[in-house]
């Protein structure tokens, strides 16, 4: 495949015409985009150019802030894999499949050029297209993305290991989550989260029960020993932050 970059500095005014617009505007899935404090993010991005002039460019962004004003660039950088062309009605159609790299230590402008934690909410999306031999046309879209601080469950651990069957097994853990204006994960308190369980054999596993973390974002809960099989937390996120696992813990029950 080609890699074509897109570059994300548009014309600073609005100039919507009805000879070009956007749509079909889905960014990474429809899913939420979820951002830790310094591993650069990939997000598909796809859709839709319509037009009845030539064009020379065209891209689409999602930005934070006010548009033409102080509007902030999500993506660092945009690749270009594909846009196929095809025409009806005397217009041009551009089906684009694209990629946004997303960097929380060099965004495009604003905040110092890093994320902070007002940032995690629903960032809007605007269209740019460059007409041939002049003029442009500037759409803000209906399209919205959810970015999202990553949260993480640290240190856990089932014990003892091995453990005689019917006997107590301890389960400790601690959420987190990314705080971008400190560049850090903190210790993320009150948070209610699922212990897991898969057993020996098996691919799935099952929620046994659900337990609050502590102040400090402390999880401990005892289950019962039954048979052999790996125990993990997962923390199902909310409006402001993603979703996370904890690695995996085997105990072999005698």
């Amino acid at each position: 495949m080609a890699l074509v970059g897109v570059g994300l500095t548009a014309p600073a005014a609005h100039a919507a015409d009805s000879d070009i617009s956007f749509s079909n505007v889905v960014v990474n899935n429809g899913k939420p985009v979820v951002v830790g404090i310094s591993a650069e993010v990939e997000a598909q991005l796809t859709y839709t150019v319509q037009s009845n002039v030539t064009l020379d460019s065209w891209w689409v962004s999602a930005y934070r802030g006010t548009y033409g004003t102080n509007e902030y660039k999500l993506a660092v950088f945009t690749t270009r894999w594909s846009c196929g062309q095809s025409s009806a009605g005397g217009y041009t159609f551009h089906d684009c499949d694209e990629t946004m790299t997303i960097d929380p230590d060099n965004m495009p402008g604003g905040n110092g050029n890093k994320l902070i934690n007002s940032d995690a909410t629903d960032l809007k999306t605007v269209g740019t297209a460059i007409k041939k031999g002049g003029g442009y046309d500037t759409d803000l879209l209906s399209a919205t993305v959810r970015l999202q601080r990553a949260s993480r469950i640290q240190n856990m651990n089932a014990s003892p290991e091995p453990v005689t069957k019917g006997r107590p097994i301890t389960v400790i853990g601690t959420v987190q989550r990314a705080n971008w204006s400190l560049h850090r994960y903190d210790n993320y308190g009150g948070r209610l989260v699922k212990l897991q369980f898969k057993p020996a054999g098996s691919s799935t596993y099952t929620t046994v029960k659900s337990v609050t973390a502590s102040s400090t974002g402390y999880l401990k809960t005892t289950v019962t020993a039954s048979q052999d099989g790996s125990w993990r937390w997962r923390y199902s996120g909310n409006s402001t932050t993603g979703a996370s696992n904890s690695s995996a813990d085997y105990i072999d029950v005698n």
